[in-house]
């Protein structure tokens, strides 16, 4: 009898193994989901009341400045998506150009990308590049957003008094990125089309070794068109017809930003520039923001076969990633 029962036995364990091991992922599964939305839920609470609690705060104020305009709503159209983002821009630029001129502190000229380039940058060099993105935004960036205006009127109501919902924003946010990132990427190597890079985009190629202010050094066309100037950053704001405070953040995030990715230093906690800043080195590899349509069209297959690549990451400790992850040296034959 007890031979007869012995076949039974390694099913029944066999089942109630997988029964066990089912239980136990879904309970880890089932916890690690619960975390995650309690974890999203509470950052999304705490961030929303940063956006519009703690007394209605953001939007109080928004009101105040409705009402000191007094119906000029190109005016504040105009504060919003051109001034104030360009003030943004200049300012981190400032603290960049000293760095850059005099070479201190120490403390942000030791996480130079390119080491031994611009140390210090050609004061010449870097005041014509100045200049030049000051002429671009003049004479280009500010008329550009006061004819986007007439569109946004006709979206919606760019001015209006009631502030997009936090929600509202972070999807608004989403959507910029990604048109951002299609529209660069393809304009992008469209003008290093050898017919065009020659008479445009060489332009901004001036700079192999970048620093903040050449983020907007460009061509007056690939200032309209490329380069996350103008167009790529525009047309999600226009196509979600949005509101003037989401376009006034969307602007100063895409500045300060592009304002990183040229800036020739890799520094703690900020995002790394070494994607773009390897573009500048080598022409040919990493045309995109994100990165995303260069691994699939594979523009960035030399970048990933370089250190560059392995310091591409989020620098969350002080020690410089070319000290922590040197260059190997290629040992004679």
């Amino acid at each position: 009898m007890a031979g007869e029962a012995l076949p039974h036995l390694p099913p029944q364990t066999h089942d109630g193994q997988l029964w066990d091991s089912v239980k136990k992922t879904a309970f880890v599964l089932g916890t690690g989901l619960l975390t995650f939305a309690a974890f999203r839920n509470t950052l999304t609470w705490h961030l929303q009341m940063f956006w519009g609690a703690s007394g209605d705060f953001w939007q109080a104020h928004w009101g105040k400045l409705h009402n000191y305009f007094d119906g000029n709503e190109l005016a504040l159209f105009g504060l919003g998506s051109a001034i104030i983002p360009s003030l943004s821009f200049w300012t981190y630029n400032a603290v960049l150009i000293f760095i850059d001129l005099t070479g201190k502190p120490n403390f942000f000229t030791r996480y130079r990308i390119q080491l031994g380039k611009n140390d210090p940058v050609d004061p010449a060099k870097l005041r014509h590049a100045a200049i030049t993105v000051l002429c671009n935004q003049v004479f280009i960036s500010f008329p550009m957003v006061l004819l986007m205006y007439p569109f946004m009127k006709w979206r919606g109501n760019p001015c209006g008094t009631e502030l997009p919902t936090f929600h509202w924003v972070l999807l608004e946010l989403t959507v910029f990125v990604l048109v951002e990132e299609i529209l660069f990427y393809y304009s992008h190597r469209l003008f290093h089309h050898p017919i065009i890079y020659k008479h445009v985009h060489k332009k901004h190629h001036e700079w192999t070794a970048p620093v903040g202010v050449v983020s907007l050094y460009a061509h007056p066309l690939e200032h309209i068109v490329s380069l996350s100037n103008m167009l790529p950053s525009m047309v999600g704001p226009m196509l979600m017809g949005s509101h003037v405070a989401t376009i006034m953040l969307w602007f100063c995030l895409a500045l300060v930003v592009t304002t990183i990715t040229h800036c020739g230093y890799h520094l703690p906690f900020l995002p790394s520039p070494e994607f773009h800043d390897f573009h500048h080195l080598k022409f040919n590899q990493c045309y995109g923001v994100l990165g995303v349509l260069d691994r699939l069209h594979g523009t960035d297959l030399v970048f990933k076969q370089t250190k560059a690549y392995d310091r591409h990451t989020l620098l969350l400790g002080l020690t410089p990633l070319h000290q922590s992850i040197p260059e190997t040296t290629i040992k004679s034959d």
